[in-house]
C-alpha cells in the first residue's frame, strides 16, 4: 500500500535594516522592525491562517485518516509569537488532532551544520525544546535548513538521537534508483532517510498556477492517478514543501486551497494512505544506505549550497561570521545569542547570490549582491567586535572556556552553599521555634501549679486527739 507524506516548512525572514560603515560601533540594533511586522502579518493573512485553517478542516473530515508534517524555525516562532500568534495558537489546535507531527530543525534556520557541529547541535536541542513547550512532541525526526544534507550531517544527527531525516531526492545521488523507497544514511545506517519527490512537490509549489505547464489546470484526482500508477514497489511518496507556497508562491485565487481539500478523497479511493514521518521510519525498512559524500539541499537546479556559499562574497562573509561561532558559545550572553541567530539564518546568504534561478530572489532593501554583501559585512563588523569586547581578545577560545568554566563552577559552589546555608537556617528556625514551644508549656505548667488551690486537711478526730 502507497503512503503520502506530506510536509510544510514554516520559517520568516528577519529583516535587517540600512546599515552604514559610520554605524559600527554606535548602534548595536540590526533589525527592520517595521518589514519585520509587515511581512508577518502579511503571509499570515494570506497564506498560513487559511492553509492551516484548511489542513484542520482535512483533519477533521477525514478523522486519523489524513495527516500531515510541520517544521518550524526558532526565529520564524519568535517573530509569530510578536507579530501572529493567531499562527501558533492554530498550530496547537492542530496538534490536538493527534494528527499532525513536528520535526527539528537548526533554530535559526541557518547553515551551521555545515561548518560547526556544536554550534548545530546546541540549534536543534533548542528548536527540540521550544516543540516541547508549544506542543508537547519531542521531535524523533530531523528537517535541516533546506534539506541540507551530506554523510557527515546524517551521522552527527543519529549521534544526536534522532532516527529519520528529511532530504532532497536528487537525481545526481539517485542516479536509477527511485525516492519512493525508505534509504538509510552510509555512516549511520540506524538512520533513515526520506527522499522529497522532486517532481511531484514542485508541480504544487512551483508549477500550480502557471498557466503555460503542459499538466495545467492541476486536478487532485490526476495527481493522485500519477501516485497510484508508480511501480507497485515504490510505497513511499514524500512531498514537501514550503508553506508559504500556499497563498503567496501559488496565490489563493488559483483553487490551490480546493486541490488539497479534495487529496484526502481521492487518495482513499486508490487506496492511498498518508503517514507522518516517524510513522514511515517505524513501519516501512529501508532498502539500501545513500551515499552523499557531497553536501546537497532542494535549491536550484544543482541542489547543492552554491545558493548561499556559491561565490566569494558569501564565503567571506560566511567565514567572517562563524569565525566567532565557539566565543558566542563559551560566552552565552543572551543579547548576543539573539542576534547571533538572527545573523545565521541562510537568506542573508541567499542574498549575496550572483546565481541565475529558475525561482526569482526578492532581495527586499538590496539593490544588488554587493549592496546585500556590504550591508551585511557591516552589521557582522559590529556584532564582532560587540563579542569580542565582552572578554579581551587576547585571550584565546581555550583559555576563554577555561575560565568561564572556572566561574559558573564557583557559581554552581556558591549556589550550592547558598542552599545548604538556608537549609540549616530553616532547622535552626525550626528548632528555635520549638524551644520557645516547650518553654512555653513549661511556663504554663508552672504557672497552673502555682495558682491551684492548697488541698485543706480533714481535722482529726476527738479519739486521735486524747490520745
Amino acid at each position: 500500500m502507497k503512503t503520502i507524506c506530506l510536509y510544510f516548512e514554516i520559517h520568516q525572514i528577519i529583516h535587517l535594516k540600512r546599515y552604514r560603515f559610520f554605524d559600527i560601533g554606535t548602534d548595536h540594533y540590526y533589525y527592520d522592525d517595521y518589514e519585520n511586522e509587515r511581512t508577518m502579518a502579511d503571509i499570515a493573512v494570506h497564506s498560513y491562517m487559511p492553509a492551516l485553517n484548511t489542513l484542520l478542516e482535512m483533519i477533521k473530515e477525514n478523522g486519523k485518516y489524513f495527516k500531515v508534517a510541520f517544521s518550524l524555525s526558532g526565529v520564524g516562532m519568535e517573530q509569530m509569537e510578536v507579530h501572529a500568534p493567531q499562527v501558533l495558537e492554530k498550530l496547537q489546535e492542530l496538534n490536538e488532532t493527534g494528527c499532525v507531527e513536528f520535526l527539528a530543525e537548526p533554530y535559526s534556520h541557518g547553515l551551521s551544520s555545515l561548518v560547526n557541529e556544536q554550534c548545530f547541535a546546541s540549534e536543534v536541542e533548542r528548536q527540540c525544546i521550544k516543540m516541547k513547550e508549544y506542543f508537547g512532541q519531542s521531535p524523533k525526526v530531523l528537517r535541516n535548513s533546506s534539506l541540507i544534507y551530506s554523510d557527515d550531517i546524517g551521522q552527527q544527527v543519529s549521534l544526536m538521537g534522532f532516527k529519520g531525516m528529511l532530504t532532497e531526492g536528487a537525481k545526481h545521488v539517485l542516479g536509477w534508483k527511485s525516492p519512493h523507497y525508505l534509504y538509510s544514511c552510509a555512516l549511520a545506517p540506524e538512520l533513515k532517510l526520506l527522499l522529497r519527490d522532486i517532481e511531484l512537490s514542485d508541480d504544487i509549489s512551483l508549477r500550480f498556477n502557471n498557466r503555460d505547464w503542459d499538466r495545467y489546470p492541476l486536478f487532485a484526482d490526476h495527481y493522485i492517478d500519477r501516485i497510484a500508477l508508480l511501480p507497485e514497489k515504490e510505497k513511499v511518496i514524500n512531498i514537501f514543501m514550503n508553506l508559504s507556497a500556499i497563498g503567496m508562491e501559488q496565490p489563493l485565487s488559483s483553487n490551490i486551497l480546493d486541490f488539497f481539500k479534495a487529496l484526502p478523497a481521492s487518495a482513499k479511493e486508490k487506496g492511498i494512505t498518508f503517514s507522518t514521518p516517524s510513522e514511515i521510519c517505524e513501519k516501512v525498512p529501508s532498502v539500501a544506505t545513500l551515499e552523499v559524500p557531497d553536501t546537497l539541499s532542494w535549491n536550484d537546479e544543482e541542489r547543492d549550497i552554491s545558493s548561499w556559499l556559491g561565490n566569494q562574497m558569501q564565503r567571506e562573509a560566511f567565514n567572517k561570521l562563524y569565525s566567532v561561532a565557539d566565543r558566542v558559545r563559551i560566552a552565552d550572553d543572551p543579547r548576543i545569542n539573539q542576534d547571533w541567530d538572527y545573523l545565521q539564518a541562510s537568506n542573508n546568504f541567499r542574498f549575496m547570490t550572483t546565481k541565475s534561478s529558475g525561482v526569482g530572489i526578492d532581495r527586499g532593501i538590496y539593490s544588488s549582491p554587493f549592496d546585500a554583501f556590504t550591508n551585511y559585512m557591516n552589521i557582522v563588523g559590529d556584532f564582532i567586535n560587540r563579542v569580542n569586547s565582552l572578554y579581551s581578545e587576547d585571550i584565546d577560545n581555550e583559555e576563554l572556556n577555561s575560565l568561564l568554566t572556572t566561574i559558573r563552577n564557583q557559581g554552581e559552589e556558591i549556589e550550592m552553599k547558598e542552599k545548604e546555608i538556608a537549609r540549616l537556617q530553616t532547622k535552626i528556625e525550626i528548632t528555635e521555634a520549638a524551644n520557645d514551644k516547650l518553654k512555653a508549656e513549661l511556663e504554663n505548667k508552672k504557672h497552673a501549679s502555682a495558682n491551684k488551690p492548697k488541698k485543706i486537711s480533714k481535722p482529726s478526730s476527738a479519739k486521735d486527739i486524747e490520745s
